[in-house]
């Protein structure tokens, strides 16, 4: 039997090798996915099969991306989404762009209007915080 498990897992990591296999972003759309199928069990009707073809269509997408080999576009997506993630939980500052380099600027919350430098580009700009 343990020769077996042992066979199993060699072929299961050279099937693996040189795909990208599961990040946060593909972690989240499962969890999401698990809980609109929960969800969908609960409503009836038209509104119910939406949500469990929507909740279809996450999981396919994240199986998708850990079985992909096109790992530096998946690290992008997974890149992206993190700074998305991070900039929700951040509630202590704002993010603005700078409107010649579009540059991202974060600065504090509840400062009133104040002048703000690009650290890029020294472009000034004013914004209400």
């Amino acid at each position: 039997m343990k020769n077996l498990l042992y066979k199993l897992r060699i072929r299961m990591d050279r099937f693996m090798q040189g795909r990208y296999g599961m990040d946060r972003l593909s972690s989240v759309m499962l969890w999401i996915s698990v809980a609109l199928a929960v969800i969908s069990m609960f409503l009836p009707g038209p509104v119910g099969l939406i949500l469990t073809l929507l909740s279809y269509v996450l999981m396919g997408f994240a199986v998708f991306r850990a079985l992909s080999r096109n790992t530096y576009k998946r690290y992008r997506e997974n890149r992206r989404f993190l700074a998305f993630w991070g900039r929700l939980k951040d509630r202590e500052h704002r993010y603005y762009q700078c409107p010649k380099c579009h540059q991202s600027v974060r600065v504090p919350k509840g400062k009133g209007k104040i002048a703000i430098t690009c650290p890029k580009c020294k472009e000034k700009f004013i914004k209400k915080t």
